[in-house]
Order: structure tokens, then C-alpha cells, then sequence
């Protein structure tokens, strides 16, 4: 039976973290949850876990993080995944965070520029640019021949220039012979992992990403991903490519996302610009460069693929020093043993407990780390002595988590328990198909199917109503697990 219950509970854990649902309601299911907290951490509104400190997102912050999402993309700040952000995280975008530095974003005001500096600016103003691979030829018809992908990208860093004493000259081919590949910015259309720690997921999702200035190797670089079918003036079953140039060139340049509307610094995918020829930069876009490179005083000067002297090249990538392998110790339970006492899916993550320790996966597949920490650590409020958990699982109507340990159980705010806790099981009111009382909750997990919760008990389950203005609850009664 603890087989069965625990096998159940696996396949709902991981589809609710990994299996997408077609168009979201206004209260998310545990997989649009699940996801909602890896889009929050991945652009920059939530901290990503400490492996050192097990730290846990707590309630409090991912609502403020939520809030911080909704106003920065235009929306009602709700603090709440409701359908408008929903939809919204579901737009195609850049790669690249919205925030930097998440653990003070979260304390910090409303700034009064809404356009955003990196810190980072080229010490010189005439760069050099050069195109490494082009658009697959099946998808990207429109713009497949290498002159007008050239051609484009000319248009998109002369937006900038127009506005700024910046001038950009491409690298010729014999430039790239003679002094091998590169420039400042160097573009290149690529799919997938990519070796930059920023992968492509195919089609629609993220469109593209460039790097700041600077002295690293990548600095400047800016990739496309080649998944995407990249056109121009209007086409809305593709994806503007002279708009997400602009774009990433203004990365290139040291601007960050801007939460301005207009700005073509917005992370997310705007649609086509039909005339590239006579484009002009949104304000907070030319207040933005021009804080950086000072005001345009001159003409532009745009070389589509002059001569001349070549300034200097960045060296090529370097491959990363290798890191020594992190062995686990011995002297802990081997988490490929299976055997686990409860898994539960808390905040976007997977806990899998198993005597006194606990691993915790990302929603990315990761281990947060090799080794298990101390349940007791962690949890503050369970009894020192504790050397197992029975089950455990996080209430989708407040946040809260519950713990069950024998005929007792636990109501945790985030990672600290609440007063007047432990309580005695018999509270919830279970009884056993012979009239006994339930001494000991075996597993536990809410079933996004139906959005109810579950408890099981020598070969038994209960269904369970949480009332949503009290914390009291209604069990119906039990069950045997054929009926299932």
C-alpha cells in the first residue's frame, strides 16, 4: 500500500511541476504555481535558493515579488498569480532578468527613472560588430538571405546612434580573417544550450539575449535563437527581427529592462516595426542612452561594411576552469535508495524527507544540494528528537504547511511553526471504516485534478475541505484505495 500511495503521489508532483495546462484560470493550479515561482526566480523578482542556508521562499516574499512583476509590467498589483499575469509571463520575451539584486528590490521604492542602467558602458564610442551564423533557411524565409539580416541589424544599431555619439562599423570578411573573429557586439542565431548559461527553449518563450559591456569574454555578444521564425515588417505569425535587435543591441550598449510603456527596453516581445528605415527611439529609451553616452552632436555614422582601421578584439571565449567534483558523504542515506518517509511539493519545489535529513529539487530537475540537510534545522518547531516524518504538504489556500508526525501534526508558516502547536490528530476527525480513530497519517498531497486535498492510513484515504474564512476543515469519510 506505501508503495502505491507514494507512486501516486510521485507521478502528481512531477506533472504538477512539469506538465503545462492550455490557458490559465483565475486561481492557479499547483503546475501554473509551480512555474510561476521558476519564471519569478529566472527574471530576477525572487531570490534563487541558498545551498548553504536551505532558505526557503517564504509566502510573504513571493507575494511581494508578484507585486513587483505586476507593476512592473503595467498590471493591478494583485499579489496574486490571477489570470492577467498569467498571461503575461507567457509572452515571448528576452532571456535576461528585469532585476537585479532580488533581495533589495523587494525592499526598495518605486524609482523615479523607469528606464534602468546595468552600471556597465563602453570606455569608447566607436564599436565594431560582426555576424557570426544566420537564420535557418526553412523557418526564417522573410530574412534568410545573409545581406538582409545584415541590412537589418544596420537599421537597429543605427536607432541607436541617431540618438547618441555612438558609431558602428561591421567587420568585412577580410577584417575577420586577418584578425580573426570578432568585434565589440558579435550576433549569432543559435538554439538551444549554447555554452552562455542562457538556453533557448524553442519556439515562442525566450526570443534572444545580449551582454552587457565590459571586459569578459561574452561581453556584448548578442545570440538569437534560431528556433524562432524571424521576419520583418508586420508578419504577425513570426517574429520581428530588426525590433528584437533594437533591443538587444541595447543591452549590448548597458541598458536594462525599462518598466516605461513606450520603451523598446520592455522585456517583453512588442511586435513588428513596419517602417525600420525612419524608426525612432521611444523617450525613455533616448534618456536612457544618452545618460550613459551623452547626446548626439553629429550625424550618424553607420558603416553597413566598411575599412579602416580595426580597433582592437576582444579575445575569444575561453573555456571555464573546471571544478572539482562535490561528493556526497557517505555517511548520510543515500537518496537513490528511494525508501522516502513523505515528498511533498512546497513553494515550486520537490522536498523529499527520509529519516532525520531532507533533499530538496528545483524545478529545473537540480538538487538545491548533494547532501540532505537536518529536518530539525530547517523546521523550527518540531521536536528536537525528530527522526521522521510521516507526511507533510503545503495548503494552497493560505500557504501554510502541515506536518504530521504520529498522532500529532504541525501548521508552519513558511519555515517556523505556528503558537500552540503540535495538536493532537484526532482534531481532524478521521475514522477508520470499523468506527476507530486514525492514529498516524501515512502520505498526504493535494491532487491538482480536482484541487482536493488527501490523506491516507493503512490502506485508507480521506478527502479533505479546507473552509476558506477559518482554518477548520471537513473529512469525508474513508475509503479504501480500490476505489480510487
Amino acid at each position: 500500500m506505501f508503495g502505491t500511495v507514494y507512486g501516486l503521489i510521485w507521478m502528481t508532483v512531477t506533472a504538477s511541476l512539469f506538465i503545462s495546462t492550455g490557458h490559465p484560470s483565475p486561481a492557479p493550479l499547483p503546475d501554473q504555481y509551480a512555474r510561476g515561482m521558476d519564471w519569478l526566480s529566472r527574471y530576477g523578482y525572487l531570490p534563487p535558493p541558498d545551498p548553504r542556508t536551505s532558505k526557503l521562499q517564504t509566502k510573504d516574499g513571493v507575494d511581494l515579488a508578484i507585486r513587483e512583476m505586476q507593476r512592473f509590467g503595467g498590471l493591478e498589483e494583485t499579489g496574486k498569480l490571477d489570470e492577467d499575469t498569467l498571461n503575461l509571463m507567457q509572452m515571448p520575451r528576452c532571456s535576461l532578468p528585469d532585476i537585479v539584486g532580488s533581495e533589495n528590490m523587494l525592499k526598495r521604492k518605486r524609482r523615479r527613472k523607469r528606464y534602468a542602467l546595468s552600471g556597465l558602458r563602453w570606455d569608447r564610442t566607436d564599436l565594431t560588430w560582426s555576424v557570426h551564423s544566420y537564420p535557418n533557411l526553412s523557418r526564417s524565409t522573410s530574412v534568410s538571405h545573409p545581406d538582409m539580416v545584415e541590412r537589418i541589424l544596420t537599421l537597429a544599431f543605427k536607432a541607436w546612434s541617431d540618438v547618441a555619439p555612438l558609431s558602428f562599423r561591421q567587420l568585412s570578411g577580410s577584417d575577420r580573417e586577418n584578425k580573426g573573429p570578432g568585434g565589440d557586439i558579435r550576433v549569432s542565431f543559435t538554439r538551444s544550450l549554447h555554452d552562455d548559461g542562457y538556453p533557448f527553449d524553442g519556439r515562442g518563450g525566450t526570443l534572444a539575449h545580449a551582454f552587457f559591456p565590459g571586459r569578459d569574454d561574452v561581453a556584448g555578444d548578442t545570440h538569437f535563437d534560431d528556433d524562432e521564425y524571424w521576419s520583418y515588417g508586420g508578419d504577425s505569425s513570426s517574429t520581428d527581427l530588426f525590433t528584437v535587435a533594437v533591443h538587444e543591441f541595447g543591452h549590448a550598449l548597458g541598458l536594462s529592462h525599462s518598466s516605461s510603456d513606450p520603451s523598446i527596453m520592455r522585456p517583453y516581445y512588442q511586435g513588428a516595426v513596419k517602417d525600420i528605415s525612419s524608426y525612432n527611439l521611444p523617450l525613455d529609451d533616448r534618456m536612457a542612452i544618452q545618460e550613459l553616452y551623452g547626446r548626439k552632436e553629429r550625424k550618424p555614422t553607420v558603416h553597413p561594411g566598411g575599412s579602416g582601421s580595426t580597433p582592437s578584439h576582444p579575445r575569444l571565449p575561453s573555456p571555464p576552469p573546471q571544478r572539482p567534483t562535490q561528493h556526497s558523504d557517505r555517511s548520510f542515506q543515500n537518496r537513490c535508495e528511494g525508501g522516502f518517509d513523505a515528498v511533498a511539493n512546497i513553494r515550486g519545489e520537490v522536498f523529499f524527507f527520509k529519516g532525520p535529513h531532507f533533499w530538496r529539487m528545483q524545478r529545473t530537475g537540480y538538487l538545491v544540494s548533494l547532501n540532505p540537510a537536518l529536518i530539525r534545522n530547517f523546521w523550527m518547531g518540531l521536536p528536537p528528537e525528530t527522526n521522521k516524518i510521516d507526511a507533510v504538504y503545503e495548503r494552497k489556500s493560505d500557504g501554510f504547511i502541515i506536518f504530521f508526525i504520529g498522532a500529532q501534526y504541525w501548521v508552519f508558516k513558511d519555515t517556523v511553526a505556528c503558537p500552540g502547536y503540535p495538536r493532537p490528530l484526532a482534531e481532524w476527525g478521521m475514522r477508520t471504516k470499523d468506527g476507530g480513530n486514525v492514529e498516524r497519517v501515512e502520505a498526504a498531497f493535494m491532487w491538482a485534478h480536482n484541487g482536493k486535498t488527501y490523506l491516507f492510513s493503512m490502506g485508507e484515504f480521506w478527502s479533505v475541505y479546507i473552509l476558506l474564512d477559518s482554518y477548520f476543515f471537513r473529512v469525508n469519510n474513508s475509503r479504501t484505495l480500490e476505489k480510487l
